[in-house]
């Protein structure tokens, strides 16, 4: 590898080391990470995995190892030890877990979130590597480039949840297929069970490569030229043996808990394993193989791992309410997904992936050969296709992160454009780049609320997205320093949306903004009760959009100042409070009255 190369390598890296660490350690803990710390900490302390089953222990068992070294205080022995499926206990002995250390947690979580940084630097190393194997070692530095300064990437690297570690396992995985297929060694068969075995600790989703990886080897051998003779028996076996080591590495990272249960032995929750609707009470437990041959038959993996697959699908079966676009729904869209890439893609980059789409059809001397590019292409549409199909809710997009760096290499090939002396396609290309990465960094280090220009950037952006893809709790600690700053903001009424996080524990003194006309609890308060009322009021955009309306009338206010960009802080005045009460046909405040409530 050139020298300029490889100091250009150098550098991407360390800057993205830099930003993620950085944005690590200010960012105020998010939802999920607790649960998965507290689990992690039981796995490696009772070697358990009960705890967060629905997603495998991979991430939080890497996320939770530097912590094993600190003096944490947790106490999860009853929840390690439940075994019903329908029991999340992680989440009850993460709140424990916060609540007994008090702010030393907050420490806790920032070395947790380091230990996970690796995660996207492989990330990074595969896009680099894939795309300089493909087009040359200007795409190498193209993909590199994408991936260190995309902010969904920078959103979600630096947090111990499994989306990373899922993202950047899962295109290793599929880099070492590819190499396995390109040359069928046994160092490569080896490498891509190995791997593929980490991926499937990581995150469930890509239970899929079981299915496609035997699809593509059928398609890449077709479209092979000249068509290689006599390998069809070896290979198919070589295949199995990958699988077979996929499936070793998952109980080695399960520690064979009750690996090889018989499959009628389960207690099953979702309608597809159970076999029994459910009720309005909850999921009905049960197992449709009970009784049958099927039943008989161990299962090779370990029993939360199936346990886990099984609560998924339950949670989807069940469905849950969704928001998008200002739109609550009792379940989800299958459109979702697009369109929250649409908006939360920097406008540059898909810039980039229309012109590499225009390339690719209309000009020669682009695409690398059509079995490589199919290695590329098919997992990120179907892991889009599998998720998109999932519609019993839509909460976060980071479900479809995994095939952010299939796009980016795939992207990479307009770096061809300075060789074949295509200027236009350089110029055009280099000005999509720059804008994609100006508009990242201008976020920056709030990329977890990134929007793009399309919907006004992060200001915009909350009235069509909600949950983690702009408000997950991360901007607690901004909010205090900016109260630090503005003493005169008491006192304050404040609405945060993760519950589990107590403000306090940072030093914000504050009680609950008053509910509006339009909540659905709003008959239990007096007119008077009613917002708004004059006074400092600091509210998180989730909790403005909630589906209950407690909050929703500061839609009509307009925000002096805000923390991160998922917490708006308003100054009510007293004349401020009844043009807007009138509005909403509350009565008039007399002077003086609702300060300080």
């Amino acid at each position: 590898m050139p020298v300029a190369t490889t100091l250009v390598v150098v550098f991407l890296f360390l800057t993205q080391t830099l930003m993620l660490g950085w944005a690590a350690y200010r960012d105020s803990p998010t939802w999920d990470e607790f649960g998965h710390l507290a689990a992690g900490i039981s796995h490696w302390r009772d070697g358990t995995f009960n705890l967060y089953r629905v997603n495998p222990p991979l991430v939080r068992l890497v996320a939770s190892a530097p912590v094993m070294l600190m003096e944490a205080k947790i106490h999860v022995g009853y929840y390690d030890r439940v075994t019903d499926p329908s029991i999340r206990g992680e989440f009850v002995a993460g709140g424990e877990m916060v609540h007994a250390n008090g702010q030393h947690f907050f420490d806790l979580m920032t070395v947790a979130r380091w230990g996970c940084i690796p995660f996207c630097l492989l990330g990074g190393w595969i896009c680099f590597t894939w795309a300089r194997q493909l087009y040359g070692h200007s795409a190498g530095i193209l993909s590199l480039l994408l991936w260190t300064f995309c902010p969904n990437v920078i959103g979600y690297g630096h947090l111990i949840a499994p989306d990373m570690g899922a993202t950047a396992l899962g295109v290793a995985a599929c880099y070492m297929y590819w190499k396995w297929l390109t040359v069928p060694n046994a160092l490569n068969m080896v490498g891509a069970g190995l791997v593929l075995g980490l991926a499937e600790l990581s995150k469930t989703t890509w239970i899929v490569l079981v299915l496609l990886w035997p699809i593509l080897w059928l398609a890449f051998r077709l479209l092979q030229q000249p068509k290689p003779t006599g390998y069809v028996w070896r290979e198919a076996l070589q295949i199995l043996v990958i699988l077979v080591l996929s499936l070793w590495i998952i109980n080695l990272g399960y520690c064979f808990e009750r690996s090889f249960k018989t499959l009628g032995k389960y207690q099953f929750v979702s309608e597809s394993l159970a076999g029994r609707p459910h009720t309005a009470q909850g999921p009905s437990t049960g197992n449709r193989f009970s009784g049958s041959w099927l039943g008989l038959v161990p299962v090779p993996l370990p029993e939360n791992y199936l346990s886990g697959i099984d609560v998924q699908k339950a949670d989807f079966e069940r469905r849950m309410w969704s928001y998008l676009h200002g739109e609550w729904r009792f379940g989800g869209w299958w459109y979702y997904y697009v369109y929250g890439l649409l908006i939360k893609v920097p406008i540059g980059t898909w810039v980039l992936l229309g012109l590499a789409i225009v390339t690719a059809l209309f000009s020669k001397g682009y695409a690398a050969a059509a079995r490589d590019e199919l290695c590329l292409l098919l997992p990120l549409l179907v892991v889009l296709a599998v998720v998109s199909s999932q519609t019993g809710f839509n909460h976060h997009l980071r479900y479809v992160l995994p095939i952010f760096p299939f796009a980016y290499i795939w992207i990479s090939k307009l770096a061809r454009s300075i060789a074949l002396n295509h200027r236009a396609v350089a110029t055009i290309g280099g000005m999509a780049l720059v804008w994609s990465a100006v508009s990242s960094l201008w976020v920056y280090p709030h990329s977890l609320s990134y929007f793009n220009e399309f919907v006004g950037g992060p200001n915009g952006g909350h009235y069509h997205l909600g949950n983690s893809n702009i408000d997950w709790g991360q901007d607690l600690f901004f909010l205090k320093e900016w109260l630090d700053q503005h003493p005169e903001a008491t006192p304050l009424h404040l609405a945060y949306d993760l519950s589990v996080i107590d403000p306090r524990i940072v030093g914000i003194d504050y009680t609950r903004p008053p509910l509006g006309p339009a909540s659905t609890s709003a008959a239990k308060h007096t007119l008077e009760e009613l917002g708004p009322l004059p006074g400092w009021h600091a509210i998180s955009v989730n909790q403005i959009h909630r589906r209950e309306r407690d909050f929703d009338y500061f839609l009509n206010l307009k925000p002096v100042a805000m923390a991160g960009y998922s917490i708006y802080i308003y100054h009510i005045s007293i004349d401020e409070a009844n043009r807007l009460r009138r509005k909403l046909g509350l009565p008039q405040l007399g002077s003086g009255q609702g300060i300080g409530r």
